[in-house]
């Protein structure tokens, strides 16, 4: 790819565009830049309810992964086959490819992805991000909706197949959730609430 002088760009494929502005965007600390269905987008800072979530199940997580595997909160996911590049709020990746972008990695390479539903992402993380996830074949996809219509709940969504999750598990805020293998972990979700 190449920039040329002036407004244009020359880009091998849109996908190679959208990550060049994804890169050149320049977005208010803290923010989150994301490629949602082609669309490159800013998402603002998350309420702090929203980070003790994250950080309840980043400590859980990190009890019953082996040594050598990762926990990172907002590290990209590329999903270019859907024209997208997300940022969950935690994913779980056992190796760091050793070539590629150090930005992000590929969201086939992620074992478990969350995200934490806000208001300005809810609608985003149920539907097309949950789409992407399985295209890419993660296994596991836990969606914390403290947003959803009929009240607070999380789902497990898993096995991917042709783009779709089975959904594994749901339940309100306070109800446990039982990540399978490799994670073996049940999680106690009453201290979602208020979080």
């Amino acid at each position: 790819m190449s920039v040329l002088d002036g407004d244009y760009l020359k880009a091998d494929t849109h996908w190679d565009e959208l990550l060049w502005v994804w890169e050149q965007t320049q977005a208010p600390k803290g923010c989150k830049v994301e490629i949602i269905d082609g669309i490159v987008t800013v998402t603002t800072l998350a309420a702090t309810s929203h980070h003790r979530i994250a950080e309840s199940i980043h400590r859980r997580l990190s009890g019953v992964i082996p040594e050598h595997w990762h926990i990172f909160q907002r590290l990209g996911t590329a999903v270019p086959a859907r024209l997208g590049l997300y940022v969950p709020d935690l994913v779980v990746v056992p190796e760091m490819p050793a070539r590629g972008h150090d930005t992000f990695v590929p969201a086939a390479v992620a074992r478990l992805a969350v995200e934490i539903t806000s208001k300005a992402t809810a609608r985003h993380d149920r539907t097309v991000k949950a789409a992407g996830y399985a295209e890419a074949g993660v296994p596991l996809y836990l969606l914390v909706d403290g947003l959803a219509p009929g009240g607070p709940t999380v789902t497990l969504y898993g096995e991917p197949k042709e783009g779709v999750y089975r959904l594994l598990q749901a339940g309100k805020f306070g109800e446990r959730i039982r990540l399978p293998a490799p994670f073996g972990l049940e999680l106690d979700t009453g201290s979602f609430h208020g979080a």
